[in-house]
């Protein structure tokens, strides 16, 4: 008799994001779908665009906004998804296993095994529209240099990735690094008018002209504005050589993918 199909109901998991302060319910991931993310490694665009796909595919509940994947994409931010993807290895995989470390005294490696839920802590952010906010600082260096900084989404992502991953001397990093730049504006100076540079290519060109203390600034800015608001997942470890306490931040993406390969 062919197979056709269990009665299953899949365990799901609510999220509430961080910065846009949406309800999602996200289930656990089934066999099927562990296999179609094994074979996503063949270019970062890819990379990214499956894992949105994915999450977005095992939402059980959503706003009521969000119609499609493309409304997910443009009103998800990426601290947003971190949250998501904390929510879908929960339901998941519960624990975060033989995680790797370093012990930063005796440095010895070891591996721990914890619940996921004991690294999790969440600080939200406390209005309603961070997608619409544009924050303006002057640069100190660069002198009537204006940069206007912003929480990147979804969306801003994976255009800026299709765009411009395949430009000589950019990376994914680097890509990723000025999401949060929404343009440049150098001010009027005697007969040189105003200059606005919004195009992703030339925000790259400007960020790297920029002197080092400015990238600081922008850096700096930027968390205090929008990058706290998240979720962090940190844990306490004891060096099972030395005995040393160390606090270790999970990278939860590699950590996902390690686990999808491993099952």
């Amino acid at each position: 008799m062919p197979f056709t199909g269990f009665n299953l109901k899949y365990p799901d998991y609510e999220v509430i994001t961080p910065q846009t302060n949406q309800s999602f319910k996200v289930r656990s991931l089934n066999v099927q779908e562990e296999e179609k993310l094994k074979g996503s490694f063949v270019t970062p665009a890819k990379i990214t665009d499956h894992l949105n796909r994915c999450i977005y595919e095992c939402l059980t509940s959503k706003p009521d906004e969000i119609t499609s994947f493309n409304d997910f994409l443009k009103n998800v931010t990426l601290k947003d998804r971190e949250a998501l993807l904390y929510g879908l290895y929960h339901i998941t995989y519960e624990e975060i296993r033989n995680y790797d470390i370093k012990c930063s005294s005796c440095r010895k490696d070891f591996s721990v095994t914890v619940k996921a839920s004991s690294t999790f802590s969440f600080n939200g952010y406390p209005e309603n529209d961070i997608i619409g906010k544009k924050i303006a600082v002057p640069l100190k260096i660069s002198e009537g240099v204006t940069v206007y900084l912003k929480q990147p989404t979804l969306a801003d992502e994976i255009n800026s990735i299709n765009d411009l991953v395949s430009t000589p001397g950019v990376n994914l990093d680097l890509i990723t690094e000025t999401l949060v730049i929404d343009k440049f504006v150098q001010e009027a100076k005697g007969e040189v008018p105003e200059k606005t540079y919004d195009d992703r290519g030339d925000i790259i060109d400007a960020y790297l002209s920029l002197p080092a203390m400015d990238k600081r600034i922008i850096h700096k800015e930027y968390l205090e504005n929008f990058g706290q608001y998240g979720i962090v997942l940190k844990m306490k470890v004891f060096c099972t050589h030395c005995g040393s306490e160390d606090i270790i931040d999970i990278d939860l993406v590699e950590n996902f993918f390690r686990m999808v390969y491993s099952s």
